[in-house]
């Protein structure tokens, strides 16, 4: 039986910012800890190493790559957000697609009051919603 299943991202150099990001705009998320490389490590000393975090009581787990890849985040993959306002929703969104690649502009697509799509401008893929179909 697995012990754990995460959600795991990896970016190549700019994860503590991504993480710091998404834990001061999602409630009740931290980061819980966080190793980054040392001299002579495989990554670039001061990088993230390791760092495990939740958003909204979810944990999550990141790092930054020493190597870089052929490949990056895609959409097919994203984090999805049930606001509790059309306010909280406004100012996630618009946190996340600053800098961005807005997907789905927000909008009523039917199966919802309000939603978005965006990749930041990390490369991670959000769908944000409001007063519609939840996951959850």
């Amino acid at each position: 039986m697995a012990k754990t299943v995460r959600t795991f991202l990896m970016f190549t150099g700019r994860c503590e910012e991504a993480i710091t990001l998404y834990t001061a705009l999602i409630p009740n998320s931290e980061i819980v800890t966080l190793t980054r490389w040392g001299a002579g490590g495989e990554g670039k000393e001061g990088s993230v190493q390791q760092v495990l975090f939740t958003l909204n009581g979810v944990e999550y787990a990141a790092f930054d790559s020493p190597p870089v890849h052929a490949f990056d985040f895609t959409p097919s993959m994203s984090l999805f957000v049930d606001c509790e306002s059309e306010a909280e929703l406004d100012r996630i969104f618009a946190a996340l697609s600053d800098g961005g690649q807005i997907l789905m502009p927000l909008g009523d697509y039917g199966f919802s009051k309000k939603f978005g799509w965006t990749n930041d401008r990390f490369g991670v893929s959000w769908q944000i919603n409001y007063g519609g179909v939840s996951y959850l």
